[in-house]
């Protein structure tokens, strides 16, 4: 079929992979940060100007490297909104990221709605301050002459494909962006103009959402540009997820994520029903607490790394010797305990180890990312295999305990660029169909990625008992915790 492209602009950079359109080799690759004069003069860093995303992405794509290419994907960073005035240019910078300014506007919005439980009926997700709908609130209540002047509300990836097809007067989003706007209901297919309203103060135009395989449009020289997405359901399409598999992301905080056949609404607001890029779903938890446990327990044990932490972990036994971390340092969202603190349970003379307490901190991460899988399992996601992504995956203490807390195989992926790769195979599948090679339900079967695959094996009892000894003081410390 050719070769084709995918670029992800994240926060910091854009990355480009090209790919054979048959296969998902990556053949060409190319990489540019962001520049940093994009964020306009003394303005914060939740504020961009978007032109700084095309300057990197022309940048990335120099030497050539899309010679050839016939259709192009688009990854972009979620949450990044992009207000247009009447004219297409934009009203202010972009508001990006986890913006702390509108924390308040979160609440705000949230009680306008009647609570947490009428927000996850409406678009199965409760507002936080990363939320585009949240954002325009806080725009709508900082900045009211701005949001007067906004006419249209674009994401990152939206905007990025409006400018690639000469910014035409038919602009578009897909499934998966929409679906983490706060303002487009995953279960229904459906915008909810009167919460953009709600938020924003007024009605403004929002972009076409359109199928998996369809196209944007195709560019005047003839290059066909794909619907695009946000960089989460780039990446489960990079990596090739299907029925039966979970991704857990290892950051500072944690995140659990699954293909799902249909939109979850969940009354407690701890999952997050998103849309993935196939016509599929992508149910999300999300725990405050993964990686920043870890850094906790090796700056308290006076150890200098991870790595370091991982070693020491290794010397004790799957328990800890009775020693049990709930590993909640910033308080925690699943379960929802928000003020609460960390606890650590079960020390007696012989467990005041460091090796021990080394343990605890990645059985108590481990867990706690356990209890946010059976979450999804509990309203019935299947969960075969679990993908473990992140720097963190790479500590053997992690592989040594992951598969037998979670009960299921993990598979540790090499790392790649997914993101991209996704849009990739994104492109793939919309050039196929428009050439009618592909069948538009099912997109193209690229190889999916290199992995090291891990089984719990003879472990399973041992680590279901760990788990158990850690629920059980779950249970005893904050009661209830999971009943919503």
């Amino acid at each position: 079929m050719g070769i084709v492209a995918g670029l992800d602009s994240s926060p910091d950079f854009t990355r480009i992979v090209v790919c054979d359109a048959d296969t998902g080799a990556v053949l060409r690759q190319g990489y540019a940060p962001h520049p940093v004069e994009g964020a306009e003069g003394g303005s914060r860093p939740s504020d961009v100007d978007p032109q700084a995303w095309l300057l990197s992405l022309g940048e990335a794509a120099g030497g050539g490297l899309l010679e050839g290419v016939q259709a192009i994907g688009v990854s972009a960073q979620q949450n990044a909104v992009v207000p247009l005035d009447s004219q297409g240019n934009t009203v202010r910078p972009a508001m990006v990221g986890g913006d702390k300014r509108a924390q308040v506007a979160a609440a705000d919005l949230v009680d306008a709605l009647g609570g947490r439980e009428a927000w996850a009926q409406a678009v199965g997700c409760v507002p936080t301050a990363a939320q585009p709908v949240t954002k325009l609130r806080w725009l709508n209540k900082t900045e009211p002459d701005n949001a007067l002047r906004t006419a249209v509300l674009l994401q990152a990836h939206d905007w990025l494909v409006w400018q690639l097809l000469g910014r035409p007067v038919r602009r578009t989003t897909d499934r998966g962006g929409a679906s983490g706007t706060g303002y487009w209901s995953a279960a229904t297919g459906a915008y909810r103009p009167d919460l953009v309203e709600v938020a924003l103060g007024h009605q403004v135009m929002l972009p076409e959402v359109i199928g998996p395989s369809d196209a944007a449009g195709t560019t005047p020289e003839g290059l066909l540009i794909s619907a695009g997405t946000g960089e989460t359901m780039a990446a489960a399409f990079g990596l090739g997820l299907g029925l039966g598999d979970a991704v857990v992301s290892l950051g500072a905080s944690g995140s659990v994520m699954a293909v799902h056949p249909e939109a979850l609404v969940d009354q407690s607001g701890m999952i997050t029903s998103l849309a993935d890029a196939t016509g599929m779903h992508l149910p999300v938890v999300t725990t405050l607490n993964a990686v920043r446990t870890l850094r906790g327990a090796a700056e308290l044990l006076g150890v200098g790394d991870l790595e370091s932490l991982s070693e020491l972990a290794m010397k004790s036994t799957p328990g800890a010797h009775g020693l049990v971390l709930l590993p909640y340092l910033e308080g925690e969202r699943t379960p929802h305990l928000p003020h609460t603190a960390g606890t650590l349970v079960g020390l007696r003379r012989e467990s005041m180890k460091p090796e021990h307490l080394a343990r605890a901190a990645f059985e108590g991460m481990l867990c706690g990312l356990a209890d946010a899988l059976d979450v999804m399992r509990g309203r019935g996601v299947e969960v075969r295999r679990v993908f473990l992504l992140g720097a963190a995956a790479e500590l053997s203490a992690v592989q040594a305990a992951a598969p037998a807390l979670f009960g299921a195989q993990v598979v540790v992926p090499q790392p790649a660029d997914y993101a991209a790769i996704g849009a990739a195979r994104q492109a793939a599948w919309a050039l196929g169909v428009s050439q009618g090679t592909l069948d538009p339900r099912n997109p193209p079967a690229w190889q999916g990625a290199a992995a090291q695959v891990l089984e719990p094996g003879e472990e399973l009892a041992v680590g279901q008992a760990v788990r158990q000894q850690f629920v059980s003081v779950r249970e005893q410390t904050h009661p209830g915790a999971f009943r919503s």
